[in-house]
């Protein structure tokens, strides 16, 4: 079986996941840029956390033969922060780089209109650069906020077709569907889906456009649901294939529309600016 998780926050684990997720599969994988827990207070931590999506973590990723790329955005909580939304306009020159594959996460925590602001100021730094955008629907609210995600969305001038839709669950699915955009999911052990849920989602609307991640932040999380999602769909009866589309077809399709996906990773070197992650070796 072969994974690429589209969404997965490897910045908050550790090696030993890295080891794990490539003994189940996984080979490939997209790190969005988000919130780190503890509020930024400038934009000069946005660009040494973006600086680590572009060097550092794809290195480390490496290590491990797995393919890092990355999406690079304001994320919707700090932009209601004024302090933050300087980043905005430091955007383009992140936006160019060859590992990033998106603008995300970009989309609704509160609802507010400063979010208004920055959802729709992102979608078009996406049209400008030619990438897809990488979509995080509420946590509260949720069918509400799909709803003012996809007016937003549809008033802008990035198409549809390369907008993922993420955190969706049963309650949003079938308005994500109908919007154009593709379908992403969380899967968690306590919050958001689980990968049974997964399953009697993908038995109901099939495995088109549907992107199936782990997230994995510093909260209760598991890198490894993608896999449990892929052993789910099989004994549920769903084909090699249909989990090949879903854990790897659909999101080397959703982010191939960036045209930089590199999934043959070279031989990493032995150190990163003077930094290794082999201790104990030369």
């Amino acid at each position: 079986m072969r994974i690429f998780d589209p969404h997965i926050h490897m910045t908050s684990r550790t090696t030993d996941d890295y080891e794990a997720m490539y003994a189940a599969g996984v080979r490939a994988l997209v790190e969005p840029s988000f919130w780190l827990g503890q509020p930024r207070t400038s934009p000069a931590s946005f660009f040494d956390y973006f600086d680590a999506l572009l060097g550092w973590e794809p290195f480390r990723a490496a290590q491990y033969g797995i393919a890092h790329h990355c999406t690079i955005a304001l994320n919707p909580k700090e932009a209601n922060d004024p302090r933050c939304t300087p980043v905005l306009d430091a955007l383009p020159r992140y936006l160019v780089k060859d590992s990033v594959v998106a603008v995300g996460e970009i989309g609704y925590d509160s609802m507010t209109p400063a979010e208004d602001t920055a959802l729709a100021a992102q979608l078009q730094l996406a049209a400008d650069h030619g990438l897809p955008a990488l979509v995080h629907t509420p946590h509260r609210d949720k069918l509400a906020g799909l709803h003012r995600t996809v007016d937003v969305i549809r008033e802008s001038n990035l198409p549809t077709e390369r907008v993922l839709l993420d955190h969706l669950n049963e309650t949003t699915v079938k308005h994500a569907a109908d919007s154009g955009c593709w379908l992403g999911f969380s899967i968690y052990p306590d919050t958001k889906m689980d990968e049974d849920r997964m399953v009697a989602v993908l038995r109901e609307h099939g495995t088109e456009k549907v992107l199936v991640n782990s997230a994995a932040d510093w909260g209760r999380s598991d890198p490894l649901k993608t896999r449990k999602v892929g052993d789910a769909m099989l004994a549920a009866g769903f084909t090699e294939d249909d989990v090949d589309q879903v854990l790897w077809r659909n999101p080397v399709a959703f982010y191939g529309l960036s045209g930089r996906l590199q999934l043959d990773i070279p031989e990493p070197e032995g150190l990163h600016e003077g930094n290794s992650i082999l201790r104990g070796g030369e």
